[in-house]
């Protein structure tokens, strides 16, 4: 359940993932910005919290360095039921989101997104390296490494100090 799963790739920026229509994003874009990967869901109880304080933190931080990856999941009780352009304009119309909403993944099991097989690979959390909910969060630095994981109840404006280190601002 909670094995850790052997990665060759040293960085984020070594993975290709799909955007909400399906087309190809090389993470490379994102070397040398410090990157947040959240696995996102529409009808979660965490989901006003986290959408609303995750614009904040991107309205504050992009301008100086601060990604923030969306990766709808519906893994956890079915909680992003629709498509992944559904879960774009969700968080897009109803949240003001500015930051990317990739494709629909896996985030445990076979099917698991080989970037979400990285990220857990580098950081394991309370329940191993499974994901336990909604909302789990991933601080990544300039060079693509995971170094925070954070887990669903760990609200986003509560991780700014660590951002801003990451950012180098500290």
């Amino acid at each position: 359940m909670g094995a850790s799963q052997s990665v060759s790739e040293k960085s984020i920026h070594e993975f290709v993932v799909k955007d909400a229509k399906g087309e190809d994003v090389d993470l490379s874009i994102y070397r040398g910005k410090v990157v947040l990967v959240v696995n996102v869901a529409s009808k979660c109880g965490y989901t006003d919290s986290n959408y609303t304080q995750l614009t904040q933190l991107y309205s504050k931080y992009k301008e100086r360095g601060l990604e923030i990856l969306a990766f709808p999941c519906n893994q956890f009780l079915s909680q992003e039921p629709g498509s992944s352009q559904e879960a774009q304009e969700f968080a897009c119309t109803r949240f003001k989101a500015e930051y990317p909403i990739f494709q629909k993944v896996s985030v445990n099991g076979p099917d698991t997104a080989p970037v979400y097989k990285f990220l857990k690979a580098s950081k394991t959390g309370f329940l191993g390296s499974r994901i336990k909910w909604n909302f789990t969060k991933f601080l990544v630095d300039k060079e693509g490494r995971a170094i925070k994981r954070y887990g669903t109840t760990t609200t986003p404006l509560s991780i700014e100090a660590d951002i801003k280190e990451a950012l180098g601002e500290n």
